[in-house]
């Protein structure tokens, strides 16, 4: 089979309704007054993108764990600041409601929605993607694009294998394309690796990393174009005349045990087990008559109806 025309497009989707969530406006409700801005917001996406980029394939990637127990045990500060008082994640009750319509939405339109118990949506896409990377050459697709507002997964940049990611910059309709020369001109990075290192060192308070005390962004891209890796880095702390100074080498030494397991914490999993469905982007509704009956029960009929006019326009 030769490689499709259009892209694999891989939707972070939590990331993406939660900024449909907070993007536009709770004044959109059902006609029984629930609000549903956050499903009318993810569905008008799908269709932008699916109208803008024409994939020939599509995954709405999905979260069914967004805090693994094995991430927590390698770091417990892991998303820790998220937790409410009885563990579960601190979530808008408005949007947590919303939640199982889009999931219905999906089933109704034919498009296909993947997790994997015990992983996150970071997972589910980058185990996609090396299962992309991993076909034969000429039965890829034209190249992987993944959208999502979640900057660890620009780890997966990789110009060679055709991995991109599209970044909102100011809602949907501003999408940035990171690739290895955006990620150099912004970060100072030269590869997706390079900024999941750069992370690492300088940490990220959202995410419960805490780095290693007294460096920062800049000072990580330094200490990763001089010591090539982060492996490197940590290599050059336990070399005397490494050209680090004594108080990064007193800091990196510090923080040992964090870099032991941060990396591995960081890095999105390329094996979780996620099933084989048919990503092909559907030419019509699995069905149709749900689609017409949650377009009616919920106030969806404008959203729904472009995500189906996009799939029927899509390259086949």
């Amino acid at each position: 089979m030769a490689p499709t025309g259009g892209p694999l497009l891989l939707l972070d989707s939590a990331s993406l309704y939660f900024r449909a969530f907070f993007g536009v406006p709770d004044s959109l409700k059902a006609p029984d007054g629930t609000p549903v801005n956050a499903v009318r917001g993810f569905l008008d996406t799908i269709g932008r993108l699916i109208e803008d980029r024409r994939p020939a394939r599509v995954v709405a990637c999905w979260d069914d764990d967004w805090r693994p127990a094995w991430r927590v045990a390698a770091l417990p500060s892991y998303k820790a600041n998220r937790l409410t008082e009885d563990g579960t994640e601190e979530v808008a009750p408005a949007l947590t409601a919303q939640v199982p319509i889009i999931v219905e939405a999906l089933a109704a339109l034919g498009i296909p929605r993947l997790g994997a118990p015990g992983f996150e949506a970071d997972d589910v896409i980058g185990t996609l993607v090396a299962r992309e990377l991993a076909r034969p050459a000429d039965q890829r697709a034209g190249a992987v694009e993944v959208v999502t507002g979640d900057r660890d997964l620009f780890q997966l940049v990789d110009d060679a294998a055709g991995v991109v990611v599209l970044y909102p910059m100011k809602g949907i309709k501003d999408l940035q394309r990171v690739d290895q020369a955006w990620l150099r001109a912004r970060y100072g990075v030269t590869s997706g690796q390079g900024y999941a290192d750069m992370a690492t060192l300088r940490g990220d308070p959202s995410d419960g990393l805490p780095g290693v005390a007294g460096i920062g962004e800049k000072t990580a891209v330094a200490l990763l174009g001089r010591y090539g890796d982060l492996a490197g880095v940590v290599a050059a702390a336990d070399q005397v005349g490494s050209g680090l100074t004594p108080a990064q080498r007193t800091r990196l030494v510090e923080a040992r045990e964090y870099l032991a397991v941060a990396p591995g914490v960081v890095r999105v999993a390329p094996d979780a087990p996620v099933a084989e469905v048919d990503d092909a982007v559907p030419a019509t509704p699995a069905d149709p008559d749900a689609v017409a009956r949650l377009a009616e029960r919920w106030n969806l009929g404008s959203p729904m109806a472009h995500v189906v006019r996009a799939m029927a326009a899509a390259p086949r």
